[in-house]
């Protein structure tokens, strides 16, 4: 086997997130992608049942809700108020 065959094996192409966004459901690697997690503390996370709810098909596959995901990914947004400390 080629080197270019083995590295390119589990690789999986991710559209852009312009275009994530517009399906109904995305799988981990799409997950990871958009948030910027690794796809190992995504599966973590679920072991440990905290995190973005997910759901599970036909025993194995896991996908998010795109919806869920954005929220998210807002309810951690960090705001700085311009009067409060500082200079």
């Amino acid at each position: 086997m080629t080197e270019q065959k083995k590295n390119s094996k589990r690789r999986t192409q991710i559209a852009p997130v312009s275009e994530l966004i517009k399906k109904p459901y995305l799988n981990e690697a799409e997950v990871a992608a958009i948030t910027a997690r690794a796809i190992s503390t995504l599966r973590n996370e679920r072991f440990l049942r905290k995190g973005l709810p997910y759901h599970k098909i036909g025993g194995r596959s896991v996908r998010y809700l795109t919806k869920d995901v954005i929220e998210f990914m807002e309810s951690r947004r960090i705001t700085f108020n311009e009067n409060e400390g500082g200079e």
